[in-house]
């Protein structure tokens, strides 16, 4: 294994025992109580052996048949209790480790800043919490009760079978190992595969939502047949890591039967010939008798049978690594957080001003942006103008607290911007992006934002106000119309307008709108420009960040990055 391999399959390890953290005690004890499950087979396989030697050759057994007979019942039983305590109690801990995990994940992804774009996609983030996490959980209910019974149940058989015979015992000894350096071996291939198909799912997810995005241009470039040939491409390499992890846990399988095979069948054979004479050696002072051979030939199965199971979740290990492994590496990726909590607060009191002193951002590359300071006052219309990367975007993510900035001081509604009251800032926000996003709700829902305060009037109005109206009577449900997260059914333009409809509906004192015309034809950007200005005329503060001088001179005033006036 290489230096980066073993790296990573630490840091692999370390973030699942993380991960298992909260339900460790349950854990061990489901693992405790399957050891103890396992174990009850040798006073269960010593009462058979009574039992079948009474049979075959009159030793009577101890307690007597019927009452040997209610001892292994009762073990049974008390056994198949323990096994099934075991399991719920092994279901029930990686259910709230997976769930916790998940809850954890999607509260830190939420909470990252939209200014520094990860690597990782909205489709593999949801494609690692809502299949990936779920392959920690064979791990916990069949790989570690496993590894347990592999670590405690071969040594006791041992214990008790070397007293009998030291040839059954060496017979176990040298079979035994074998399997698990054979299985550590399988596994770094195991390991890798399981990774590669991670990866393969995880990148199949993100290629889909991409062609969901952009299924209007790919029809009108004809470029269907080329995007038909790339999810073609994509399934078959997914299908060729699938059947690669496959081939090798059924390999691991299969050599696992084989050893297992092998040494039970060295230790029938000896104590065969053991009990008829052949075989004057192995055991300790006599020969062995009926009795003892029979309960050894009991054991040897259940000597490996920790073994075969622990083979048999060993993939489910590999799977395990392979996620919390690019959960590690997700959680390493350079990022930043919004200020506050993202969730909602009542609206922050004070005027609808907004101020700045001394404001930069250093982007990941190292590169700072100082901003000019501002004073905006109420009900005033600001056009943020600059060529590309000059900031527009970055310093309207700062004024709504969407980042925290490196230096300086933000000022809103006359409080400082900070952790504390960024929810409640964000509270009397509008916010119009470039591209809109919509929950998997209606388009009344996208609107009204709160079933609470819905008031039809109103949004009819509003609507009315953005030039939407149209827009809406064009779906095919109307309001009660589900668009999708990119808003599939409208265009660029009729999205941002209905957008400014929200912030109308919303009564937003404070609207912050990036690039609202960018890539729209005059029409429609006189349209969107003319809703800005519906909310301008109602009192509303407007921060525009626009590289349409049309629409900055109709605005009160510009603000130029560059110039940094």
């Amino acid at each position: 294994m290489s230096e980066d391999d073993a790296s990573r399959k630490a840091v692999a390890e370390a973030r699942l025992a993380g991960l298992l953290t909260p339900v460790t005690g349950r854990l061990s004890a489901a693992s405790g109580l399957t050891v103890l499950a396992a174990l009850l087979w040798l006073p269960q396989a010593a009462c058979v052996a009574a039992l079948l030697a009474a049979l075959i050759v009159g030793e009577s057994p101890l307690l007597g048949p019927w009452g040997t007979s209610a001892v292994f019942l009762a073990l049974g039983v008390a056994r198949a209790g323990l096994s099934s305590y075991a399991s719920g109690l092994a279901f029930s801990a990686s259910d709230e480790a997976v769930s916790l995990e998940r809850n954890r994940l999607l509260a830190a992804r939420s909470r990252r800043s939209p200014v520094l774009a990860g690597r990782y996609s909205s489709a593999e983030i949801a494609t690692l919490a809502a299949d990936k996490l779920d392959l920690v959980a064979p791990y916990v209910t069949r790989y570690a009760p496993a590894m347990a019974r592999t670590k405690y149940v071969p040594l006791a058989i041992l214990a008790v079978a070397f007293p009998l015979s030291w040839a059954v015992g060496v017979i176990l000894m040298v079979a035994g190992p074998l399997i698990p350096v054979f299985m550590a071996l399988v596994g770094l291939a195991a390991r890798d595969a399981s990774e590669k198909q991670m990866q393969e799912i995880g990148g199949m997810n993100a290629l889909l939502l991409e062609r969901i995005r952009a299924l209007t241009d790919l029809r009108l470039l004809d470029a269907v047949g080329r995007t038909v040939t790339d999810f073609e491409a994509a399934a078959d390499r997914l299908r060729r890591q699938t059947m690669e992890v496959l081939r090798i846990a059924f390999l691991s399988s299969t050599v696992l039967e084989l050893f297992a095979a092998i040494g039970v069948a060295l230790v029938a054979v000896y104590v065969g010939f053991a009990l008829i004479g052949e075989i004057p050696f192995g055991a300790w002072a006599t020969p062995l008798t009926v009795g003892e051979g029979i309960f050894l030939l009991l054991l040897a199965p259940d000597f490996f049978q920790p073994l075969r199971d622990l083979a048999a979740a060993w993939h489910d290990k590999a799977a395990a690594l392979a996620v919390t492994g690019e959960l590690a590496d997700m959680e390493d990726e350079a990022a930043v957080d919004m200020l506050g909590e993202g969730t909602s607060r009542s609206a922050l009191a004070g005027p609808a001003s907004v101020t700045t002193r001394s404001l930069a951002w250093e982007t990941p590359a190292g590169r700072q942006i100082r901003f000019p300071d501002l004073a905006i006052r109420p009900g005033e219309t600001v056009a943020i103008t600059g060529r590309s990367g000059s900031g527009k975007t970055t310093l309207l993510a700062l004024l709504a607290g969407l980042a925290p900035a490196h230096q300086g001081v933000i000022e809103a509604a006359g409080h400082t911007l900070d952790g504390d009251n960024a929810d409640a800032w964000r509270a009397r926000l509008g916010w119009i992006g470039q591209m809109p996003h919509f929950s998997n709700e209606s388009l009344r829902a996208n609107l009204i934002m709160s079933a609470a305060d819905r008031d039809d009037a109103r949004l009819d109005k509003a609507l009315a106000h953005a030039s939407a109206d149209g827009i809406v009577k064009a779906l095919p449900r109307a309001l009660d119309t589900r668009l999708g997260e990119t808003g599939h059914g409208v265009s660029g333009g009729e999205a941002r307008r209905l957008m400014i409809a929200r912030a109308l509906y919303s009564n937003a004192d404070i609207v912050l709108a990036d690039e609202p015309t960018a890539d729209l034809d005059i029409a429609t950007a006189d349209a969107v420009t003319e809703g800005l200005l519906t909310l301008a005329a109602r009192g509303a503060t407007l921060i525009v960040a626009t590289h349409d001088m049309t629409l900055a001179e109709r605005l009160d005033r510009v603000i130029d990055l560059e110039a940094g006036t």
